[in-house]
């Protein structure tokens, strides 16, 4: 953009290292890696690290799928350490360098978590990730199987994982109840016993009106938000604070946990009213900078910088502009002839 020949110019540049994590508690969780490494490949970064602790043999297919040059075998506190302060190379046990990374993506536990927090400002972070969850906006229409389904799909997580299911009717929540008991005993362990203790914490609301459904939903911001109604999509555009959304009974979560729609790296914990997923922003720098070739052109700005800049009582700038000026005499002149 040029603007009294003065050039302006936004860029967007990629970082350098970036650092992803995968958890490998409960489950190995290749899909994680796709979704970190591969939008970090998208973006540009040239060096991409990803931790995980014991990776099984899918996970390492994964990174070699998805590009990674270097996998750490650490996962916890010490993966995001090693990220985000690097590691200097070591012949002796073959070790590689591994970079500092400029930012560090990817959920994992409370510890993961808690050292995200503690690195964030050494390099930048995707978010601070919380249980997993999914709301259900649910009416008469809905299919109570599948809506069990959902529920029990994201309760088999982890253990404080939440299943929220939001309607305005309450035959459909008690349907809905009695089908969770019947599908989560065919789960087999620990995949059961998973599910059932997060379904412990997890809960129903039953709303007056469709109005008051989405005025729950966007006030808990969930991870997940899928829409099982009658007119889906006038009911989706409605909602506002969400991670991911997932409109109509075929839209399922789990279909994009594994490729379809959103990225699975999603706020949770109600910070999805001010986020939003993993996506290649997040490993993109915007750069801005100015050049002006023609002084007489810029006068006015510079009248304007210096006359803000004393409004602001910041001599020292009002100084330096002045010193680009065609018709003002700098101050710091003018105290020197004074001192003459």
């Amino acid at each position: 953009m040029n603007v009294n020949t003065t050039t302006h110019k936004q860029l967007s540049q990629h970082n350098t290292a970036a650092g992803c994590y995968a958890p490998g508690g409960r489950y190995p969780l290749p899909s994680s890696v796709l979704m970190t490494v591969v939008t970090a490949r998208a973006a540009g970064c040239p060096y991409v690290v990803l931790a995980s602790p014991r990776p099984a043999p899918i996970t390492l297919a994964a990174a070699h799928v998805a590009g990674a040059d270097i996998v750490l075998c650490v996962g916890g506190a010490q993966a995001i350490g090693c990220m985000a302060y690097g590691i200097e190379a070591c012949d002796e046990l073959g070790a590689a360098e591994v970079p500092a990374c400029d930012v560090i993506v990817g959920p994992g536990n409370k510890w993961v978590t808690a050292a995200k927090s503690l690195v964030n400002g050494y390099c930048g972070i995707d978010m601070l990730a919380g249980p997993s969850e999914v709301l259900v906006i649910a009416d008469h229409t809905a299919d109570v199987e599948i809506v069990a389904a959902d529920l029990i799909a994201q309760a088999e997580h982890d253990v404080v994982a939440r299943a929220i299911l939001v309607s305005t009717d309450v035959d459909v929540i008690v349907k809905v109840n009695a089908e969770v008991e019947r599908q989560v005993d065919c789960l087999p362990e620990p995949n059961r016993s998973t599910a059932k203790e997060a379904l412990t914490q997890s809960f129903s609301i039953v709303c007056k009106d469709m109005d008051e459904c989405i005025a729950m939903s966007d006030k808990l911001a969930p991870e997940h938000l899928e829409i099982q109604t009658e007119n889906s999509q006038e009911v989706a555009d409605r909602c506002a604070n969400y991670g991911g959304l997932f409109i109509g009974t075929h839209a399922a979560e789990v279909l994009g946990d594994y490729g379809a729609g959103p990225n699975h790296t999603l706020p949770t914990g109600g910070t999805g009213r001010y986020t939003g997923g993993l996506s290649v922003f997040n490993f993109l720098r915007i750069r801005t900078w100015m050049r002006i070739d023609n002084k007489k052109e810029s006068q006015d700005m510079v009248e304007d910088s210096v006359r803000m800049a004393r409004l602001e009582g910041l001599e020292g700038h009002a100084r330096a502009a002045e010193a680009r000026s065609l018709t003002l005499t700098p101050a710091y002149k003018k105290a020197n002839n004074g001192s003459n």
